[in-house]
């Protein structure tokens, strides 16, 4: 038993040099203050906090080579940290280490109107991009709510409601710079809108949440301001023929901008939560983009297809104020949903399938939420077949929390079963990498492992993360 003992204690000693060597690098933007490290392992669903040993607050890419260099000395974990809001535990560092703040590289450094792009630091947020590019007449599209950090959206291939009209990060990211595990800096592509020339290491680094390699710039797709918005609610007697609406409505080709779906227990809790005064029945928030005769044209059209499955009367409205009201109750949805059961812990979840499949899916899902007994809202990016469902658990009733366990696993094998996805926008983090071989296979998880592998081979790049327990690369190896 000794050998182990001093095996531990060498490790401990190594790691307590890294921090020391950190702490004199970088002074004042060094914490180990609890408070601060709590914080920055902070998770919005039922992971538990697992804080790191310390956090820096990095303010440029030599930070962060320097950050790399002395933890690959020392062998601790890096754990990168935009603002916060992911769902999936992947700001955890359930192996200590240090976790690199980079809401200080926030910075616009470039923007080019007559390509329709820009290059932005990686702490900077969606919302801080746009309103820089506000006097440009352009912005930048993807949209999940959260005032989520540039790098962070990427990192987890973050999505939103405008995504079946604008696509999800892996389609509006041109190009990257990370410093990768040994300390160096790679750059992933040019500017060009297409490339044929080697792997594609862009959508490599996309969804890696952090495994691979630590974001340090982002080059991305940037879009016009549609000359009219329009939007509006549209409600239906049933879910499913909610859905339907939605289906006939992507089949149609309607060029719509964002349609989402609020079960009643949603609407009922963006009423009360927002202020509103809508009929708490299943409901499609709607949204148009483009000249005012095509949004009118596009909504007469929604207002046919959901007057065909028993859905209106479609009411929109272009005014901004009415609009934006609208569309910041359904960003608040989580914090509203919250409010139906005060004391309960939300656990976020989300699936995606086929389209075609959604009204099945979504169906199949409030039967098993009904059997189960529990309240769980359901609100989704419904125009590419995502949804989300927020169960509300008493964590002190070990029986509610078995039940939601069973649940959410029923969830993403329901998903699978329709050819879907166990997340469509959350991520894979630390609690979904026991669907991996399900969804993909072993070979897929086996080769994801060997690129791990292969870029990190301390793993110190985020460890405990995508990868199912019981593989390869799910925990560190400190030599």
């Amino acid at each position: 038993m000794a050998m182990p003992e001093a095996k531990d204690d060498y490790h401990a000693v190594r790691r307590q040099a890294g921090l020391a060597a950190l702490k004199d690098r970088f002074h004042n933007r060094f914490s180990q203050a609890p408070a601060v490290r709590e914080q920055h392992a902070h998770t919005t669903t039922w992971h538990a906090n697992q804080p790191p040993d310390a956090v820096v607050f990095a303010q440029d890419e030599d930070d962060i080579v320097a950050i790399v260099n002395i933890c690959a000395e020392h062998g601790l974990p890096i754990v990168p940290f935009g603002a916060g809001t992911s769902l999936e535990g992947q700001v955890n560092a359930p192996f200590g280490g240090v976790s690199i703040d980079m809401s200080e590289m926030n910075k616009v450094i470039r923007v080019s109107p007559e390509d329709l792009d820009c290059t932005v630091q990686p702490g900077i947020t969606r919302k801080q991009l746009n309103t820089y590019l506000r006097d440009t007449g352009l912005f930048f599209p993807i949209d999940p709510g959260a005032d989520a950090s540039l790098g962070g959206m990427a990192s987890t291939r973050a999505s939103g409601t405008n995504a079946v009209r604008y696509g999800t990060m892996k389609d509006n990211v041109l190009s990257l710079r990370a410093v990768m595990a040994d300390g160096s800096v790679m750059t992933t592509a040019r500017r060009a809108r297409k490339t044929s020339a080697g792997y594609d290491l862009t959508r490599l680094l996309i969804g890696s949440e952090g495994t691979l390699g630590i974001i340090t710039e982002l080059t991305l797709k940037l879009h016009g301001i549609p000359e009219s918005v329009a939007g509006g609610v549209c409600p239906f007697t049933t879910i499913e023929n909610a859905c339907n609406a939605v289906i006939m409505t992507i089949q149609s080709g309607i060029p719509i901008a964002r349609i989402e779906l609020l079960d009643v227990a949603q609407v009922k809790a963006c009423n009360a939560y927002s202020k509103l005064d809508l009929e708490e029945v299943p409901m499609l928030f709607v949204e148009f983009n483009g000249t005012e005769a095509g949004v009118a044209e596009q909504a007469a059209l929604f207002g046919e297809i959901a007057e065909s499955f028993e859905g209106g009367p479609f009411k929109w409205e272009s005014e901004p104020e009415k609009r934006n009201a609208l569309w910041q109750a359904r960003h608040d949805a989580y914090w509203a949903a919250l409010q139906l059961r005060p004391g309960a812990k939300g656990i976020a979840t989300d699936v995606c399938v086929p389209v075609s499949r959604l009204a099945e899916c979504i169906t199949e899902t409030i039967a098993d939420v009904e059997a189960c007994g529990f309240l769980a809202p359901i609100v989704g990016h419904v125009g590419d077949g995502n949804f989300h469902v927020l169960p509300l658990v008493d964590m002190d009733s070990a029986a509610e929390v078995e039940a939601v366990e069973g649940f959410l696993s029923r969830l993403a094998e329901r998903a699978l079963r329709m050819d879907g996805t166990c997340t469509g926008e959350h991520g894979v983090g630390q609690g979904k990498g026991k669907y991996l071989p399900k969804e993909l296979g072993d070979p897929a998880v086996a080769a994801m492992i060997a690129i791990k592998k292969a870029l990190d081979p301390e793993n110190i790049l985020n460890p405990g993360k995508i990868f199912p327990s019981g593989y390869a690369a799910g925990e560190p190896v400190i030599a």
